[in-house]
């Protein structure tokens, strides 16, 4: 079996608008899965980073939400510059991005 360092995994669930929990894919999560894999690809990190698109996390009210393993790091990922900073930071030097964690749900 293939073992990652790191699977990261990004919320792209999408409800109607007049939903009262909200969705991650209208808070743009699909443009920063898009970030992330382009980003893991360029940098030649896809023999050691997965990302993988996801249904539903159950975080819908802070997201968009992507969430690290194997550590388990949940993340509010409102921006690509939020995107890129998970990247460099965790991704690439193993330091989890206090700012951006999420709140408990």
């Amino acid at each position: 079996m293939f073992k990652y360092k790191y699977h990261i995994f990004c919320c792209i669930n999408e409800r109607p608008a007049d939903n009262p929990k909200g969705c991650c894919s209208r808070k743009g999560s699909p443009g920063i899965l898009d970030y992330l894999k382009k980003t893991v690809h360029e940098k030649g990190l896809k023999k050691e980073v997965r990302v993988t698109a996801v249904k539903c996390l159950g975080a819908c009210p802070h997201g968009p939400s992507v969430v690290i393993y194997p550590e388990g790091t949940w993340y509010t990922v409102l921006t690509i510059n939020d995107a890129q900073e998970i990247i460099e930071k965790h991704i690439l030097n193993g330091r989890p991005v206090a700012h951006l964690l999420m709140r408990r749900h």
